[in-house]
């Protein structure tokens, strides 16, 4: 875990029935500078742990006093979002991690498309803030569903005019990525962010297409999801850790004293990564390879399947 700030909330705003924003202020110390695409993780002291839950950071990096992030309340949620949503107030102290950047600028690009799916606009509106300063070409692309994940739509048409296209049902206008894709130069390149069928869209028809990994890129922050109990055996140190079912493998590690190294705690920076020597896995991850996932894992996302016990080489 990276160094922790404690913030006070400044603002909060209900962005659609389903999404609310949060600004932070710093307590004792100024607040980092962060580039856009940043993400930092707050801890929410949920009833039994800390839970710590990653999201972008959605202000202009120019701006120094100030983080703001967009949370959507999980249908699913183990209770990040929720307590979020239901708990905090303005006033209320909490503790987050520095800005980290996993999702940055290209330097090479001469053109960003941004292709956002709901909550995935957050890190695009940092991008897009900075690139106005900058003077850089881009465009964005946002599919979202009216009165439920439409963030900041009125907003977004009114700073950034004709470099953004949105499609819901409002306005009858559908997605076509490989429209899209087609007409791109071969200087831009494309970033995504949004649900996981939109970015396996986007990734399979750039491939189709011949374009370079290089020029594509996505983040995506899988939030740990509930399973079935298990427990886990830790070779090294000969223990036995039990992970309940409303637990990740990593929170139930950190409860029970075992540091692991860790940023985004959402499938996606890779620092986790632990080798296993038996058990079946639910790979949740965004990073490792299939090959890979034979014999290592991500305790922030992943878990053992149903009625198996993981061996950990911890």
């Amino acid at each position: 875990m990276n160094q922790s700030i404690a913030v006070s909330v400044t603002k909060i705003q209900q962005v659609t029935p389903m999404i609310k924003e949060f600004s932070f202020e710093a307590l004792h110390q100024p607040l980092m500078p962060f580039s856009s695409g940043s993400h930092v993780v707050v801890q929410l002291p949920i009833a039994d742990r800390i839970i710590r839950n990653a999201y972008s950071l959605l202000n202009d990096p120019y701006e120094q006093h100030q983080y703001q992030i967009a949370v959507r309340l999980q249908d699913n949620s183990r209770g990040g979002s929720k307590y979020l949503h239901e708990n905090i107030q303005v006033g209320d102290q909490l503790q987050i991690s520095a800005p980290l950047n996993l999702f940055s600028l290209h330097s090479q690009a001469q053109h960003h498309v941004f292709i956002a799916g709901g909550i995935g606009i957050t890190p695009f509106l940092s991008h897009m803030k900075y690139l106005l300063h900058a003077g850089h070409s881009f465009e964005l692309h946002y599919a979202c569903r009216d009165g439920i994940s439409n963030a900041y739509e009125d907003m977004l048409l009114q700073l950034f005019h004709d470099h953004v296209q949105i499609y819901s049902e409002k306005n009858q206008q559908r997605l076509d990525i490989q429209a899209l894709l087609q007409k791109q130069l071969l200087s831009s390149h494309v970033y995504i962010c949004g649900p996981d069928r939109l970015i396996q869209a986007v990734t399979g028809c750039a491939s189709a297409l011949g374009w370079s990994l290089k020029r594509v890129h996505w983040e995506a922050f899988t939030s740990p999801s509930a399973g079935a109990p298990f427990d886990a055996v830790l070779n090294k140190s000969q223990r036995k850790i039990h992970v309940p079912s409303d637990f990740s493998l990593l929170e139930a590690l950190e409860q029970a004293g075992v540091e692991v190294p860790n940023l985004c705690r959402g499938g996606v920076c890779g620092q986790c990564v632990t080798a296993y020597s038996q058990g079946e896995v639910e790979h949740l991850d965004h990073y490792l390879s299939v090959q890979e996932q034979a014999a290592q894992l991500m305790p922030c996302v992943s878990r053992a399947k149903q009625g198996t016990c993981l061996h950990l080489d911890l």
